[in-house]
């Protein structure tokens, strides 16, 4: 039964952790377990990893449910309730694991952000094409440096891990105490009423934030055929780099808990199913939309993991979102896709 747990590990480690959440949305980004989808890589020294996520924020939801865009324009112009239309997000995260030993791995994971985001702005019902504004936003996003150490058992099936997200991506673009924007490399918008004004921060490529990440994680194979896993992890920004007053964006904590099955008759074509939970709460700051960027929500994921060799894997999932409990007014994925390689030199 415990055919691979040895392997696990480095496993587990070499992949501990791809895309967070989306920042247009407190629960709508990748909470996929990628450590789990290629759980049977061979032991290597090194391995990088390509993964690509597809993200299209394009219903608009409160607490649990659906809300029509007039709806929340009916709440103008009196209330100022912005009214976005849409946010489609692609990610592509490159991954470089170094494993010294057993006991230990390194992580870096370097994301690049391609995202369409359209919004109304504060328009009131009845609302027409001539109130959109549109932006496109592309830029690498914020390195994520992770540790993992799972010496813990002499099976090596339980790990614990910690690391930092940096502030390497664009970020900013709000008003300062000043009156000007603040920020670097911020994107604007290129079309409508709000063209040449700044997009909204949490929109932007990065936060601007260093944040600390820990995470734990546990494997055991159940039987000849399957095997079950569980993950989570904690995100929380601990300083940032617009230190001015009236300037200061922080995004809101995250954590992310995945368990899932994997069926192993037959190693070169792995069918799995796993369960995703995220929640983040609001995020923090002048900058910060402080209503509409908390909630919860649960995404059932069906995916399969394919072997081109000992070397290389493939994999591609996914992700139906079956619970959701938003803060405010926020744009919500009906599916996610990912699809990524992994190869060990």
């Amino acid at each position: 039964m415990l055919r691979t747990c040895g392997r696990l590990a480095a496993t587990f480690a070499a992949l501990a952790s791809m895309p967070g959440a989306s920042h247009a949305c407190a629960t709508c980004g990748c909470s996929l377990s990628t450590d789990a989808a290629l759980g049977y890589a061979s032991d290597a020294l090194w391995r990088a990893s390509l993964q690509y996520d597809f993200i299209d924020q394009n219903r608009l939801r409160t607490g649990t449910h659906a809300i029509p865009p007039a709806e929340v324009a009916a709440l103008n112009p009196d209330a100022g309730q912005e009214v976005e239309q849409r946010t489609l997000n692609r990610y592509l995260t490159l991954g470089v694991s170094y494993s010294p030993n057993a006991d230990w791995n390194f992580k870096a994971l370097v994301p690049y952000v391609d995202r369409g985001h359209t919004t109304y702005g504060a328009s009131a019902d009845p609302l027409t094409s001539d109130e959109v504004s549109g932006a496109t936003i592309r830029g690498v996003g914020d390195v994520k440096l992770i540790a993992s150490y799972q010496g813990l058992l002499p099976t090596h099936n339980l790990g614990l891990q910690w690391g930092l997200k940096l502030p390497t991506g664009a970020y900013g673009g709000g008003p300062g105490a000043d009156g000007g924007n603040v920020g670097r490399g911020y994107a604007d918008f290129g079309s409508g009423p709000n063209r040449g004004s700044p997009v909204d921060t949490s929109l932007q490529p990065g936060t601007g934030s260093t944040d600390l990440i820990v995470g734990a994680y546990f494997y055991q194979a159940v039987s000849q055929d399957f095997d079950v896993f569980a993950n989570g992890q904690f995100q929380a920004a601990v300083a940032h780099r617009l230190h001015r007053p009236g300037a200061d964006y922080r995004p809101g904590h995250s954590a992310t808990l995945s368990v899932g099955l994997r069926y192993e008759a037959d190693p070169a074509l792995v069918p799995q199913f796993q369960v995703n939970v995220t929640h983040r709460s609001a995020d923090r700051g002048f900058l910060a939309d402080h209503v509409g960027t908390a909630g919860m929500a649960v995404y059932l994921s069906p995916g399969v993991t394919a072997s081109v060799n000992a070397a290389v894997q493939l994999f591609g999932f996914v992700q139906w979102p079956v619970y959701s409990r938003l803060s405010g007014y926020q744009l919500f994925p009906r599916w996610t896709a990912s699809i990524g390689a992994s190869a060990s030199f």
